[in-house]
């Protein structure tokens, strides 16, 4: 099957980020750090591995600190310059975006993840495209966004990124009615918002990575507001399974961290700082000290 190439990816950005409050009071959600990279970065550095060119931010007001963070910095620059810090010059270049690489819109109202991904039609067109959370962060040996492109490939029509949850769970996610599974790739029969427990078709849910047809936003014209009284973007996804083009699941491979929840953030800080071959032994030894003190004062 011959499927156009995805160049371009969408990274809703709009959120106010309150469950980090006082935190998000000055600095946008997306800016906060994992380790030493904010979420952004992680997200942009996956968008590129899977051949991402183009990147469309979808914003709100006081996203200001996002915009500049991707800017170049020549008297930062300059200094590291003069002060011979080759290693940090080149940490710094993967910040730099090219003169028109990153497009902004703005979405004036809180109306949905639906809602955001809408505002970015004009800058789509009738090409393909990819969705990327931030705060879904996944750990993978082969980024997430590459592996689904791949697949892609495959099937063409749109894909969204699933894992399995645990039953309790399932209300808070999308979730696939699923008609064939062939492993790695599903295909959907339905998806349903955020269903009830014992409502639920499956415990196949979506997570924050998406290839998306450009007929999902036509179908985003005419969605009413819906659960949470938020446009959502699955109920237009699910509008195109039975059409012309099917809608997949696809099981990526890796670690998938909720870095909008506190306790997902947490978790990532030490998944990743673990992993990280210049800190591991000395973060390891802490947190088993950590351990090692907490059981003695039970």
């Amino acid at each position: 099957m011959k499927t156009r190439k995805i160049t371009k990816a969408v990274f809703p950005v709009a959120g106010m980020g309150t469950r980090f409050l006082p935190a998000t009071k000055s600095i946008p959600k997306e800016i906060m750090t994992l380790v030493d990279r904010p979420l952004i970065q992680y997200a942009i550095d996956e968008a590129r591995a899977a051949g991402i060119t183009e990147f469309i931010f979808v914003t709100s007001r006081g996203k200001s600190a996002l915009e500049d963070y991707f800017d170049v910095a020549p008297e930062l620059e300059s200094r590291l310059r003069d002060a011979g810090k080759k290693e940090l010059l080149e940490v710094l270049k993967d910040t730099n975006m090219d003169s028109g690489a990153i497009a902004y819109v703005r979405q004036n109202r809180p109306l949905g993840l639906g809602h955001a991904v809408w505002c970015a039609r004009r800058l789509i067109g009738d090409e393909p495209f990819a969705v990327l959370l931030p705060d879904d962060v996944i750990a993978a040996e082969k980024p997430c966004l590459q592996q689904m492109v791949e697949a892609y490939a495959q099937t063409g029509g749109n894909m969204v990124a699933t894992m399995e949850v645990a039953p309790e769970r399932v209300s808070a996610y999308g979730v696939l009615d699923v008609a064939d599974d062939m492993g790695d790739i599903v295909r959907a029969k339905g998806m349903v918002e955020k269903p009830k427990a014992d409502e639920a078709p499956s415990n196949l849910a979506v997570i924050g990575r998406y290839i998306l047809s450009p007929r999902v936003l036509n179908n985003l014209n005419d969605i009413k507001q819906g659960a949470g009284g938020e446009i959502q973007l699955t109920d237009a996804i699910a509008k195109e399974i039975g059409g012309e083009e099917s809608v997949y699941g696809f099981r990526f491979r890796g670690q998938r961290y909720d870095c909008g929840s506190k306790a997902g953030f947490l978790q990532a800080t030490v998944a990743f700082g673990l992993a990280r071959e210049d800190l591991q032994a000395e973060f390891a030894d802490y947190l088993h000290d950590l351990l090692a003190q907490q059981k003695a004062a039970q």
